[in-house]
């Protein structure tokens, strides 16, 4: 849910300090109706320190203000005594108490960070002791707004007229599929103080909606983002109304809660890896299957299109390093040969992106091998993939070229082996059947496959890889026939074949069968199931409201959860169906009772305020217990709120990543190190995924995140 308070209205009937009161849930009787900043945090002599047991490895107390207690605000812990960014961040309970468990011996600052203040000053001091911290009330509403969350500015934004949008085929609902998880966001967190205000280079030019075409243009991306844009026909009068706006004082029209109940039980761990110039998509550090293994062991992450240096932490010893990725042919494409459009406002001429293998996801498999979905030669496939080969897969549907394969790395050995595909890859699934197949999307016409133990066995891909066009049995007889081009129309006669686009994939542990996210079919998307034991598929259209869903993940029930660009977290049940699923009219839109929705957290658009603007990039779904709170849990990407909303018991819980702020993920996994260990023994891996981390809080030089999830029973639990 989410508080709807009007700034101005605010400003007329309260003082700024109501303001606060709205966030911190603080009755107005309680509060000190100045408009003075509070003094600086203090350690205190722990005999005054609040009761609370502290550890040698622990720092607690207890947060209060001019208005007494804070409850649900941020206590943050940093030292930079580690190779990589090491902070620990915990929430306040009901009174204010805190308490940061484990800590590594070290000398780290704590400060305070809450919705309705200003942050406190750092405090020094090292783990076993106990502080006092007292927070500043933010001075006035703009103070107060400066580390709301994305979605609350990005939600200022204006929506365009029917009219404005008659050109697009989905009207106003492709124009927001568009702005919100196919366009913008797709790479960026629209509404972090790098994007809402114009950079100082661009200042001068005439208008800002040539300000924002100039901005786009920057980079090695700029041709790309531009024309986006610029498909779109009024984003850029609409983006330079709500830069305008913000720049003549335009504040959030509505205002971010504290965390509250379980979302106070939260334990982040930050740390970072990588380079300043690169960034992450994707991180592995277990096997989806059994989330035990590689237990308290290393990440991996996934440098899409930005470097070849594939960067690896170690949690433990809080340190990271990178190995070279090669690639097979010398004729491999590379990122460094996209020129520089545009000089950027930070990097100037400088081209930052140079990967040739272009890894986009990692996984690991059993015995903790991490496979990639990443490019080892030119596009160009095998002769066993084409026309005229004896490989039963190609005698079905010749593949003649694939632009990303697959290769994995033997941590032990730091061997890196190549495999090739007849097929592109992009994400990567193992199935839990005895051959550890590993199931790829990324593939417009066929899912592929390849039968791990038998390629590990025997080196031989040809026996290992297998690949299907997607075909839809409209003639109804369970086989695949003859069919007919995906821009013919059905014959019932025949089978038809489809265009999938695929992204997401998920191999169903319920019957076997394997499952797609559709993202480009329409502007409405859906999602495609395919039967490895028929080679038949199905595809499935989201009625409205539900449109343009992204990354998706399927529990062990066989229900497939969605993140929708309509700002809903989509369900479907295929088990719901009543009508037949295969036949002439079985094309997309034959189940619409196998489809739920369910309203993201956050504020709507201007116009649009019955639909968050939250733009979730990636559904996962704890089939283990990953975190602690319950199996078949889905969890998507809160990319507008600093982290990721929880779906459990029919309502949303938002965790969130306070510092620094800008933090956005596109992926992340669950890991059980030991599970007789309580809580300390389990939680998500979660890795920052924006292209551009300079835009992050401290700005140029910051690195690429990755922050250990953990939720403990109650917010004091050691």
């Amino acid at each position: 849910m989410v508080k709807t308070c009007n700034i101005y209205r605010i400003f007329l009937l309260c003082s700024c300090l109501a303001i606060a009161s709205c966030n911190s849930g603080t009755p107005e009787s309680q509060m000190d109706n100045t408009n003075s900043v509070s003094p600086p945090s203090q350690a205190v002599n722990p005999v005054s320190a609040p009761s609370i047991p502290v550890d040698s490895d622990d720092i607690a107390g207890m947060v209060t203000s001019a208005n007494g207690a804070e409850a649900g605000v941020w206590v943050i812990a940093e030292t930079d005594e580690f190779e990589t960014r090491y902070a620990k961040i915990v929430v306040t309970d009901d009174q204010g108490r805190f308490l940061i468990p484990d800590l590594p011996d070290a000398s780290y600052e704590v400060w305070v960070r809450g919705y309705g203040l200003v942050d406190s000053a750092k405090t020094q001091t090292t783990p076993g002791n106990k502080l006092n911290l007292l927070a500043p009330i933010a001075p006035d509403a703009a103070s107060a707004a400066e580390i709301y969350p994305a979605a609350y500015w990005y939600s200022m934004m204006k929506v365009p007229g029917a009219a404005e949008v008659a050109h697009l085929d989905g009207g106003l609902n492709e124009y927001m599929a568009n702005m919100k998880n196919r366009a913008c966001i797709v790479c960026h967190q629209l509404g972090n103080r790098a994007t809402r205000v114009i950079p100082e280079m661009f200042a001068d030019i005439e208008s800002t909606e040539q300000a924002w075409m100039r901005r786009m243009s920057s980079g090695q991306a700029g041709d790309s983002m531009l024309a986006r844009a610029a498909r779109l026909g009024v984003a850029f009068k609409y983006l330079s109304d709500w830069t305008d706006r913000i720049e003549a004082g335009e504040l959030p029209h509505t205002i971010p809660e504290r965390p509250a109940g379980m979302e106070r039980n939260l334990v982040l761990t930050v740390r970072d890896w990588s380079s300043p110039t690169a960034y992450l998509h994707d991180l592995s550090g277990t096997d989806r299957r059994d989330p035990t293994v590689n237990a308290y062991g290393q990440i991996y992450g996934a440098p899409e299109f930005s470097t070849d240096e594939f960067p690896i932490l170690d949690p433990v010893n809080n340190t990271s390093r990178t190995f070279t990725a090669p690639v097979r042919d010398d004729d491999t494409p590379s990122a460094a040969d996209d020129p520089v459009n545009a000089p950027s406002a930070y990097w100037g001429d400088e081209k930052l992106w140079d990967a040739r293998a272009n890894a986009h996801n990692p996984m690991l498999d059993q015995d903790g091998r991490v496979w990639y979905t990443a490019r080892i030669r030119a596009p160009e496939n095998p002769d066993f993939c084409q026309a005229g080969s004896s490989h039963p897969s190609a005698q079905l549907y010749p593949t003649p070229e694939a632009r990303r394969q697959l290769s994995f790395y033997e941590p032990d050995t730091g061997e890196y082996t190549f495999v090739d595909t007849c097929f592109d890859t992009h994400h990567l699934h193992f199935s839990e059947d005895p051959d550890n197949t590993l199931w790829t999307s990324g593939d417009d016409f066929v899912a592929g496959w390849v039968k791990t133990r038998v390629f590990l066995e025997t080196g031989d891909i040809e026996a290992a890889i297998g690949w299907s066009p997607f075909i839809l049995d409209t003639n109804g007889n369970g086989e695949v026939d003859e069919w007919v081009e995906p821009d013919e129309p059905v014959d019932p006669a025949k089978d038809k074949r489809i265009i999938a686009d695929t992204y997401a994939v998920m191999p169903n542990p319920a019957d076997g069968s394997v499952w797609y996210s559709s993202v480009s079919s329409d502007w409405r998307g859906g999602i495609v199931r395919f039967d490895p034991a028929t080679g038949l598929s199905e595809v499935y259209r989201p009625p409205m409201p539900g449109f343009a869903n992204r990354g998706a993940d399927i529990d062990r029930n066989g229900v497939v959860w969605l993140s929708m660009g309509s700002g809903h977290l989509g369900q479907f049940d295929r088990r719901k169906c009543q009508g037949p699923l295969n036949g002439p009219r079985a094309t997309g839109d034959h189940c619409p009772e196998g489809w739920s929705f369910h309203d993201l957290p956050g504020p709507g658009f201007v116009g649009l305020e019955d639909s968050s603007v939250e733009s979730s990039y990636y559904t996962w779904v704890d089939q283990r217990g990953s975190l602690g709170i319950g199996e078949n849990v889905p969890m998507v990407t809160g990319n507008l709120h600093d982290g990721i909303h929880v779906f459990k018991d029919e309502s949303f819980m938002t965790l969130r990543v306070p510092y620094p702020l800008g933090f956005y993920t596109k992926g992340f996994e669950g890991r059980i190190d030991d599970p007789d260990a309580s809580w300390k023994g389990r939680g998500l891996w979660v890795p920052s995924g924006d292209r551009t981390p300079f835009h992050y809080e401290g700005g140029k030089g910051s690195k690429p995140l990755v922050v250990h999830f953990q939720m403990r029973p109650d917010p004091l639990a050691k």
